[in-house]
């Protein structure tokens, strides 16, 4: 059976996650070749545990000429490298959807996966629902809007953070406005966000409120879209970010299956 080539870049808790999941068998369609992060030592222990090549820049990584390039990293890193990654002939798989925020970026993406006949795949992250959200819009203008509780401690180093809300006693609303102006604020914080709105009304069309609850732990998201013929509530809880990595696993078995949910 032929195996696709993958990469990963970013070496941190998530793509251990999906190279931990490879390793078990949950990809047997996957070898896994390559993988990038901002620290090279730390990629050289990933690679070592995982059998793999550490690249020590993205031109390193596209010269191996994957199949699929995963991306568990940052906003930035898929600003940084997307592009390259698409050029270079593989398919990129994107779970830092922050970094379509910007609609300039999202297009330029769009248009160079297009030029090399490739695909860029979005993974859910710590959300869902993206066919129901998807099938709404195609039958009619639709509102949207997703609600966030959090830690209060997990805002630290954010712009709503302050030290009054490792006091508060209920839950307080620190943020109200569109998804693209949250992920602006907080680039790793709401990934969810963006690919809701892109997936129903827009980054610009879709409300987010964030609040601070105290004694809080994990996330939890409610998404409601409201459309002429569909309305629909999500609601998600999530105790760590591990579902983001298995959205990424759930994606790459999606791409070479002959049955696709």
């Amino acid at each position: 059976m032929k195996k696709y080539k993958l990469a990963l870049i970013g070496c941190g808790y998530l793509n251990e996650i999906v190279a931990n999941a490879l390793n078990a068998g949950m990809l047997p369609e996957y070898e896994l070749i390559a993988v990038l992060g901002r620290d090279y030592d730390r990629a050289r222990d990933f690679a070592d545990r995982h059998g793999c090549k550490a690249c020590a820049d993205i031109e390193e990584l596209v010269a191996l000429q994957a199949d699929f390039t995963a991306e568990a990293a940052s906003v930035k890193a898929v600003q940084e490298y997307g592009e390259t990654v698409l050029q270079g002939g593989s398919n990129l798989v994107v779970l830092s959807i922050g970094a379509f925020a910007d609609r300039d970026f999202y297009e330029r993406v769009k248009n160079t996966a297009a030029a090399n006949e490739r695909r860029v795949y979005i993974a859910s992250g710590a959300v869902g629902g993206f066919d129901i959200l998807r099938t709404a819009a195609l039958m009619s203008p639709i509102t949207a809007s997703i609600g966030a509780q959090k830690a209060p401690a997990s805002l630290r180093n954010t712009p709503l953070f302050t030290e009054d809300l490792m006091d508060i006693t209920v839950a307080q609303s620190v943020f109200h406005g569109t998804t693209k102006e949250g992920i602006a604020l907080l680039p790793t914080k709401v990934n969810v966000a963006i690919a809701t709105a892109l997936a129903s009304a827009g980054p610009e069309q879709t409300t987010m409120n964030i609040s601070a609850v105290p004694g809080f732990k994990g996330d939890k998201y409610k998404i409601e879209i409201q459309g002429e013929e569909v309305s629909a509530e999500l609601n998600i809880y999530s105790r760590t970010s591990a579902i983001a990595a298995w959205s990424v696993v759930r994606v790459l078995q999606n791409a070479v299956s002959p049955i696709v949910f």
